[in-house]
């Protein structure tokens, strides 16, 4: 079987399984003897493991085996959770995270996993870790005599006895078939006939009535007698075609006995009480109503971007017949479009569901670089995660990660206070920083709020006086919003010591760049000594945006409807001047007049005009009015770049092709307000 087909399939899935343990570990933390939990994390492990080895990805399959042996052994209470274990057990799963990325990089996976393989067996057994030097270098001797045969009768045992007084050396070898071999049954006649030929072959897993019949999946084991080197067994099986791995060990008579012996005991207690348990676990999963089951399929991101893209060209060609059905004013022309109009409606609706993604791919990475970064900072910090189910288009799911982990490295380092510092202030020594994501209107919110030490505002404001960014004169005139939001102009810091995990606002000014370039904004606000609260805003989506279109000399022009606040018209009399610019009094707050056609280096040809009509646009708490000719109307546009060589033109953030075919730019608000 050719697995490469399955690859992208098996690095998604993956990585999912890996992100559950680590979410779930984190849980298990504070939850130790929550059931729910524990049954999580083995069957996260359980399905990781199967679909590894069917991948042929054996230090993968071995390492994640050996995490459900230890899962498995919590969940039957043969041993129990202990924070010391939590470390090794994170640890393991970054393991894994970095063989999944390795096979996501074209590699094979293979990782050096015997340390922490041997770890997790010392948990298994109950041993603690602090022991682990003397624990190892037994476990090195004995880790291979644990035996894959369980029901081996007294007359197959006393063969194997019988060689060992005769000289003979007993091995238990393990072969694994390739998955693309096409003949099973041929190949492991091929290895009998090998075997027969070094020794005598006294027992298979599974039967060899099994093995013929291909009733297995690639991997059988054998005992085999034999006076032969393990190195010279294992290199003449390997000759044959298509075997993957040969794994040849000693077996030990003495210690399957003493398992024997050990095991029956308990299973006297257990077997019952676990074939009842799995009787309950599929009797639980038969019972589910087939209504509530749902079918997914997963789909490249970039076959969803060639849809977006066809449907695109159709919404644009739906904005043409729009126009061509008024100019005719046929009938049965305006009915035919209006319902194509409905219908693709629906569809845009069902398509950017489609690229919605739940907020939680980004934050369920979080616990884990908090409680990291907590621990190397000597300080008690908590994250609250609320919303997480709360959707994104995926393309700004891809570029938010980075700017909301700088966030929150700035919280921890900057706003959270060391334990001692907080039962100073009369807090409690663990802090909280709450995640938190939401829907609004067009737009989704993501809140990162501390109750660390806030911002001083006064340290602020030395510091943008001594930066040259503000005289004191105008001091007065900023809210305390504004002066917040100061810290993230480029190489702006209030901290005392510029730490080398962050220093809050030394990099926020990218923070800050990368939000706005995906069509948001973010702004601050603080409490010194409570807490801070950073807020950004994101558009739900970035390719089909609803505009107002305006005109500027004939020309179109589109504003998004999400930065407008209200369009106007005013006349002469009521536009003012302030420090030698023009100025309107919009609802008591005193808002800059912005003429478009200075912007953009349009003549002006309506000097003269009575009246002027403008769009108050914002941007967090600023505002500006924008000077047009006139309003055209409200519509639905598909936001197209203008290509790496007009990237740059200011206030510009891109194009849309109108019904009648010109093209009309779309203007960046942000940057005019800025």
């Amino acid at each position: 079987m050719d697995t490469a087909q399955y690859l992208d399939v098996f690095i998604d899935e993956s990585k999912e399984h890996i992100e559950t343990l680590y979410r779930k570990l984190l849980d298990l933390e504070k939850n130790p003897n929550e059931k729910t939990i524990i049954e999580e994390i083995f069957r996260s492990a359980h399905t990781l493991k199967g679909m590894s080895a069917t991948m042929g990805y054996n230090d993968l399959a071995t390492l994640t085996h050996t995490l459900e042996n230890v899962f498995d052994a919590i969940r039957y209470e043969r041993v129990r959770v202990q924070s010391e274990m939590i470390d090794l057990l994170v640890e393991t799963v970054d393991q894994l995270q970095i063989m999944v990325d390795d096979i996501s990089g074209g590699g094979d996976g293979s990782h050096n996993i015997t340390r922490i393989e041997k770890q997790l067996q010392l948990i298994e057994k109950g041993q603690l870790l602090e022991d682990t030097e003397q624990d190892l270098v037994q476990e090195e001797v004995s880790v291979h005599t644990t035996s894959v045969f369980t029901n081996i009768d007294e007359f197959e045992l006393s063969i194997l006895n019988e060689s060992q007084e005769r000289g003979f050396q007993n091995f238990e070898i393990t072969v694994r078939l390739r998955e693309d071999c096409l003949l099973k049954g041929a190949r492991v006649f091929m290895v009998f006939e090998v075997l027969e030929q070094l020794g005598e072959v006294i027992k298979s897993d599974p039967p060899v009535s099994d093995l013929e019949e291909e009733d297995f999946e690639f991997t059988f084991s054998v005992i085999l007698v034999s006076n032969q080197a393990p190195k010279e067994i294992e290199e003449k099986i390997k000759k044959v075609s298509e075997i993957e791995s040969v794994m040849v060990h000693p077996f030990s008579i003495t210690k399957y006995r003493e398992s024997k012996d050990s095991n029956s005991s308990v299973n006297k207690i257990t077997d019952h009480n676990s074939v009842n348990k799995d009787k309950e676990e599929q009797q639980k999963e038969l019972q589910v109503p087939v209504k509530n089951q749902q079918k997914t399929i997963r789909v490249n991101i970039d076959k969803l971007d060639v849809l977006m893209n066809l449907f695109e060209e159709l919404i644009i060609d739906r904005g043409r017949l729009e126009q061509i059905s008024s100019d005719l004013k046929n009938a049965d022309l305006q009915d035919t479009v209006e319902r194509m109009s409905r219908v693709s409606s629906d569809l845009q609706s069902i398509i950017l569901t489609m690229r919605m993604v739940p907020i939680d791919h980004v934050f369920s990475r979080f616990p884990r670089m908090v409680r990291k970064l907590a621990r190397d900072l000597e300080k008690q910090v908590d994250i609250e995660i609320i919303g997480a189910d709360t959707e994104l288009d995926r393309t700004v799911i891809d570029e938010i990660g980075d700017p909301i982990v700088h966030l929150l490295r700035n919280a921890i380092d900057h706003g959270i206070e060391t334990p001692e510092e907080r039962l100073q202030k009369g807090k409690i020594e663990k802090g909280t920083i709450k995640l938190k994501a939401y829907h609004s209107g067009n737009h989704v919110f993501i809140e990162i709020e501390d109750d660390g030490a806030g911002i001083n505002k006064e340290k602020v404001l030395s510091k943008a006086i001594n930066n040259g960014l503000l005289t004191e004169r105008e001091i007065d005139a900023l809210t305390d919003q504004q002066i917040y939001e100061l810290i993230m102009e480029s190489g702006f810091s209030t901290a005392d010591k510029i730490s080398d995990i962050s220093g809050r606002g030394v990099g926020l000014d990218v923070v800050k760049n990368t939000i706005e370039s995906l069509g948001g904004s973010i702004s601050i606000d603080s409490e010194l000594g409570k807490g801070s609260v950073f807020s950004v805003q994101l558009p739900l989506t970035l390719t089909i945006i609803s505009v107002l279109l305006v005109e500027l000399n004939k020309e179109k022009y589109a504003i998004p409807l999400s930065s407008i606040i209200e369009t106007a018209i005013v006349s002469k009399e009521q536009i003012l001047s302030a420090h030698h610019k023009k100025v309107i009094d919009f609802r008591g707050k005193v808002v800059p007049l912005v003429n478009l056609k200075d912007v953009f280096d349009i003549p002006n040809t309506n000097l003269d005009d009575e009246y002027t009509s403008i769009v108050i646009v914002k941007k967090g708490e600023k505002m500006a009015a924008l000077v047009v000719d006139s309003f055209i109307g409200q519509q639905e546009v598909v936001l197209k770049s203008l290509g790496s060589y007009l990237s740059n033109t200011f206030a510009i953030s891109g194009a849309t092709i109108l019904g009648d075919g010109q093209v009309a730019l779309i203007i960046d608000s942000n940057s005019i307000i800025k």
